[in-house]
């Protein structure tokens, strides 16, 4: 049987190794990015502060209740769930590990590109969503690939999407955080494994049950708490290393460009190393291009798919552009960077006990880990749940919550070496679709966009004004997406 799962895992990851290669995903995930970064004029760039504010201060549309199922920000915080996890802690200090400071450049521009394809999914996820037999909002790539690209061709993709997604959610959704949850428990409290995973299943339980709108209020207070609870202890390592500050910046920089020298236990990387890391663990980061958040934003009250689109396009800065840099900042100014990929594992932990006093930097990180791993199976919970929805119907979404919420035991309980691997390649896998459809549906989404922007350029139209210079997404799910 151990020869059987090592066979498995050993082609698992000759697969994963084609899928997040050089020459398949990451240029794919990439130039859809800069692609639709060049289409949309920099949207990003033009529009990221009233995006902000439509997100975190505004958070939700004046009268919006009737389109959907939770508020604005409760949909950016769901997603937010899903994506702010053991990659903005793990996988930044691996890509550092490995690619040195120079990867957090690229994980940057990887982050900046990302917030274009993030935008468009989440756009196309309002646009073409549709009320499910229990009158709740579902969308998301498993919808607008078939709607949008139509024909047997975008069926094809929309069913790809639907069941490559719902395999990833029992695997980077699912088992691998509920076992980073256990093992850090262990690690920390001397918390058996078991009783770990007891504990969680009953709070993802507890939670999915309720659905949406329970896992939107949960997200909602957990995700801003987890985010200023890292961040917080982040800014004071910083301020504590200030004098390292500047020089961290020009290193990253520098590094980038040129690769970095062997430093004590670093093995040197050359400058595509530092662009492949970065890159790749950007988008692990973010999920930028993979089509998951459309899910969330598809359930959003919002006037107008614009609206939501840019309020999930945030998703992604605050993701890549704020924790990430933070923690690659931490791992950078206390010098912990130089131990090497063998215990990029544990980086990041060590990089705040050494910034901050006593316990504190190993408490934070490990509270840390456990509350992003949680609301990361609450988020995928939902995406899964969606396209067991879109493959089988309503009457599959109540047996799938109690299967997600009964495999997180599972994961607690078990090694997951093969699982890592099985996880990889679905959401690899899940990715390629949605991207072939970004690209067909982009130029329904600059012409739509562009004409909401011209009208309502800061976002503060109020519903009456909406209806006056742009059709409702009911309306444009009546026109022909192909004119």
């Amino acid at each position: 049987m151990q020869d059987v799962i090592e066979s498995i895992n050993s082609a698992l990851e000759a697969i994963s190794g084609v899928v997040w290669g050089p020459f398949l995903l990451i240029p794919l995930l990439l130039g859809t990015g800069l692609f639709l970064t060049i289409r949309l004029s920099g949207l990003q760039f033009r529009k990221l502060f009233p995006a902000l504010r439509l997100a975190l201060i505004d958070r939700s549309d004046e009268g919006a209740d009737h389109k959907g199922d939770i508020s604005q920000f409760q949909a950016l915080t769901t997603a937010l769930a899903a994506t702010v996890g053991t990659g903005n802690i793990v996988g930044v200090a691996t890509a550092i590990a490995i690619g040195g400071p120079g990867a957090l450049f690229w994980m940057w521009c990887t982050g900046l590109v990302g917030m274009a394809s993030k935008y468009t999914e989440a756009f196309l996820g309002v646009r073409f969503r549709t009320d499910d037999a229990a009158g709740e909002k579902s969308g998301g790539p498993q919808y607008y690939l078939e709607k949008g690209v139509g024909g047997g061709f975008g069926k094809a993709l929309a069913l790809i999407f639907a069941v490559f997604a719902f395999l990833a959610s029992f695997g980077i959704g699912n088992m691998t955080q509920g076992n980073s949850i256990a093992e850090n428990v262990q690690h920390s409290f001397n918390v058996p494994m078991w009783v770990t995973g007891i504990v969680l299943t009953v709070m993802v339980l507890v939670v999915l049950i309720g659905g949406i709108k329970a896992i939107g209020k949960v997200t909602a207070g957990l995700v801003p708490a987890m985010i200023v609870l890292y961040v917080g202890g982040a800014i004071y390592i910083l301020i504590a290393n200030a004098g390292q500050v500047p020089a961290a910046f020009v290193q990253i920089f520098t590094d980038a460009f040129s690769g970095t020298a062997a430093t004590g236990g670093f093995v040197g990387s050359a400058i595509m190393v530092a662009i492949q890391m970065g890159v790749a663990r950007g988008i692990f980061s973010n999920e930028s291009g993979m089509g998951s958040a459309a899910i969330a934003a598809a359930s959003a009250k919002t006037h107008h798919p614009v609206r939501q689109g840019l309020v999930s396009m945030t998703q992604t800065f605050i993701d890549t552009i704020v924790v990430v840099t933070f923690t690659g900042l931490v791992i950078i100014t206390t010098g912990t960077w130089t131990g090497g990929e063998d215990v990029a594992a544990t980086m990041t932990g060590q990089a705040f006990s050494h910034g901050l006093p006593g316990q504190w930097g190993h408490w934070i990180v490990t509270l840390a880990l456990v509350l992003f791993a949680y609301s990361t199976i609450l988020g995928w919970a939902y995406y899964g749940e969606r396209c067991v929805e879109r493959l089988v119907g309503r009457g599959g979404v109540m047996p799938y919550r109690i299967l997600f919420g009964l495999v997180v035991y599972i994961g607690c309980t078990i090694p997951l070496a093969v699982v890592w691997n099985f996880a990889d390649v679905m959401n690899g896998l899940m990715a390629i679709p949605n991207l072939i459809g970004l690209l067909i549906l982009s130029g329904l989404v600059v012409r739509e966009t562009r004409n909401y922007l011209i009208n309502d350029p800061q976002l503060r139209a109020n519903a009456d004004e909406i209806a006056d210079f742009a059709p409702t997404p009911e309306h444009l799910e009546a026109q022909d997406p192909h004119n």
